[in-house]
């Protein structure tokens, strides 16, 4: 009866909603210490992060439909700056960073938006979604109070805003857009900046609510958010958390951590749906009013939009809907079954504050009463290995381990946080007709690169200062001069490099390659240097696996070889070559000819090749053609047979892949107890990832063209495109 009238009540204030919306054309976003309040109406708002480059343009209604039948009220995303504004000026809202289009479908749907514009994001995108570009405009620092930066950050905010007015996309104006963000969890660096971080901060501040939105602006981990401003929480667990100013601002957590995101290299971190559901009815059993789900789609980093360094090509972040767009499950239903329970409480917990009520050691109850909203409790066990039984106003309740019991009425059992009731998604990979692919070779010419060069200085440079991230490649060349009687057996060449991948040529041959990681992303290489008599060639082909996107003046992290460069057992001693002239070639060859485009590709002659036997080439292009494999399932590339390059399907880029196995610990794993991500982890032993994502909207009937660019050796031959289910 309980739950009938609930649901009642619930039906009725969205309608009412709706109703005034279209009445009054403009709505009206507020809040008090309860929650937000839309249209006179508070609100217990369940939201879910779905990035709209992460996925593609065909994707998104059905990602953004699924989000709303598995519960969300509303779509968080973050704004990505330089896939947006590649240049200074250059501007690109087309395909995948069609915000307006994404935007509008969250409004087709019916559900409301959030819009994380920072301009800063961080989200293990490429240097935090600012632009390269950005870096070396002159005299600037950023987030900061530098007045270059403030400027450049001004208009791109300014530009996003005013491209949501003239769309009519905010809720002040009958849009689905109720929330927004400026800066992005600068809590923590503002104190690296001093008094210019805070001065930053206020100013941030200032100018997003000077645009008049006619919705509230939040700051996520801002402590000192100035009002109107909310600061808000992000973490694994917020039921800590309360804002600045509790008696006039609600409390919100704008990001709770579905899972957590993998680097090349480390396991792949999994968090049960019984402590994230744990985790979020304790916010709410606090007060909490807002939970977005951070990731509730991850999707994939496509190209080279993967920062880190060393993000995988995949961001899946063990959410409720995975990479491919299939829900998860238990966690997906098990989320839902939850916000069912809290909706049918929400009439309850936006009209009282909660009652603490201590039920044993471990044990109690949080409970919303009064004659307005009726009554709703949480009961609560906070033992990680023992079940109990409670005794709540002359009633018996069992109580799982590190679990919450949800009684939208004081009494009828609607949810238990540790009770799943659906089984565990079984995923299967099966077969194609894409598998032994015809393929054709093209290897990079490294005895050209000195030819090709168009700059030489003394010294090592900064990798970033040089390809301006035109490509995650960039060559230093130099030549060395032996004298015969310097050779005394095999000297030995050690290069110092900042990241975060290395290649060493000697004399045109591989002389060995070095990797950093997600820990150290730093490489010092040893190896035999081919040496003779005569001038020698030298060159170091340095890789970048994406750049740094967080921390205080990120900017100035560096990338490449900046030595030094020694050679040992030549003549006397050791010979220093770091300061010595150097060649610099920025990408590839096959870039330059833009052989992953289907109009590039015949650019240069390729060569027929079996493949049998030919798994350590270097530096060598793939291509084939394939028909699109029948079904509407989704679709992967196979690369478990490969080494570390890029792959492009008809010159779309599917992004960096490199199969390099996982360390780390994996074991069973107990839902119970502080989620941390070495906690519940996989794939150890195994590469890190082994299957890239190829949307279909991608495919033509016939004729795709596949191109890899291998950078140390694999057997193409095993190449396949996988059905995923």
């Amino acid at each position: 009866m309980a739950a009938s009238s609930g649901s009642k009540w619930l039906y009725l204030l969205l309608c009412t909603s709706l109703v005034v919306c279209i009445e009054l054309t403009e709505c009206i976003v507020t809040y008090d210490k309860k929650s937000l309040i839309i249209n006179g109406q508070r609100r217990i708002l369940f939201s879910g992060s779905i990035h709209y480059p992460r996925s593609t343009p065909q994707m998104w209604e059905d990602l953004i439909q699924k989000a709303k039948d598995g519960g969300l009220d509303v779509i968080d995303t973050y704004v990505f700056w330089n896939g947006h504004e590649p240049s200074p000026g250059i501007y690109n809202f087309e395909g995948r960073y069609d915000l307006v289009k994404f935007v509008k479908l969250v409004q087709k749907v019916g559900m409301y938006m959030h819009l994380r514009i920072g301009p800063f994001v961080c989200a293990e995108w490429n240097f935090g979604g600012l632009p390269v570009w950005l870096k070396y405009v002159p005299g600037i620092s950023f987030r900061t109070n530098n007045e270059p930066f403030k400027m450049a950050m001004q208009k791109f905010t300014t530009k996003i805003v005013e491209m949501m007015k003239n769309e009519k996309l905010f809720e002040s104006q009958g849009g689905p857009i109720i929330l927004s963000q400026i800066e992005n969890e600068y809590g923590a660096d503002t104190k690296a900046y001093g008094a210019a971080g805070h001065a930053y901060m206020t100013w941030a501040a200032r100018m997003a609510v000077g645009l008049n939105t006619g919705v509230p602006w939040v700051m996520c981990k801002q402590d000192d958010a100035p009002d109107p401003i909310i600061n808000t929480c992000n973490g694994f667990y917020c039921d800590y958390f309360s804002p600045n100013n509790k008696e006039t601002k609600p409390t919100m957590w704008t990001e709770a951590w579905t899972g957590w995101f993998s680097d090349f290299g480390g396991p792949l971190p999994h968090r049960p749906v019984q402590d994230l559901a744990f985790a979020v009815a304790r916010f709410i059993q606090k007060g909490g009013s807002f939970t977005n789900y951070y990731m509730y789609h991850g999707g994939t980093n496509f190209g080279r939009t993967a920062g880190g360094p060393f993000i995988t090509t995949s961001y899946d972040y063990d959410a409720p809907i995975d990479e491919y767009g299939l829900v998860r499950q238990p966690k997906y239903d098990h989320l839902k079954e939850l916000h069912k329970a809290v909706k049918l409480s929400e009439r309850a917990i936006v009209s009282a504050d909660p009652t603490f009520i201590s039920l044993g050691s471990y044990e109690q109850a949080h409970v919303f009463s009064s004659k307005v909203g009726g009554c709703a409790a949480f009961l609560a066990n906070y033992h990680i290995n023992s079940s109990t039984t409670v005794r709540f106003r002359n009633n018996r309740y069992d109580l799982p381990p590190w679990s919450i019991t949800i009684l939208p009425d004081c009494k009828t059992v609607a949810f238990n946080t540790a009770q799943v009731g659906s089984k565990t998604s079984a995923v299967n990979w099966l077969p194609t007709n894409v598998n032994k692919l015809v393929w054709q070779t093209f290897n990079e010419d490294v005895a050209s690169v000195d030819s090709d060069s168009r700059m030489a200085v003394s010294g090592l440079l900064d990798q970033l200062s040089v390809t301006r991230d035109a490509s995650d490649y960039l060559w230093y060349s130099t030549g060395v001069v032996i004298n015969p009687s310097e050779l005394h057996g095999v000297p030995t060449l050690t290069v110092e490099s900042e990241g975060h991948a290395l290649h060493v040529f000697v004399n045109g041959e591989l002389a060995g390659s070095a990797f950093g990681n997600g820990e150290n992303k730093k490489i010092k290489f040893t190896g035999n240097a081919n040496l003779q008599a005569g001038m020698n060639k030298i060159q170091l082909l340095s890789v970048t696996v994406g750049l740094q996107n967080n921390g205080p003046r990120f900017e100035l992290s560096k990338t490449g070889v900046l030595g030094p460069v020694m050679l040992h057992g030549v003549g006397r001693g050791s010979r220093d070559i770091t300061h010595q002239k150097w060649s610099y070639q920025v990408g590839l060859k096959g870039e330059s000819k833009n052989l992953a485009s289907p109009t590039g590709v015949s650019s240069v002659d390729w060569i027929e090749s079996s493949l049998l036997g030919l798994t350590n080439r270097p530096l060598t292009w793939y291509k084939a053609y394939f028909n699109a494999p029948e079904g509407v399932e989704p679709l992967a590339i196979d690369m478990k047979s490969m080494g570390k390059g890029q792959a492009w399907i008809n010159g779309e880029s599917i992004g960096r892949y490199w199969t390099v196995h996982a360390k780390g610990s994996c074991t069973d794993c107990n839902y119970a107890g502080t989620f941390r991500p070495a906690k519940c982890q996989s794939q150890c032993g195994r590469p890190t990832q082994r299957w890239y994502h190829v949307p279909r909207s991608w495919l033509k009937p016939s004729q795709n063209l596949i191109v890899v660019f291998e950078e140390i050796g694999g057997d193409a031959s095993a190449i396949s495109i996988m059905k995923r289910s």
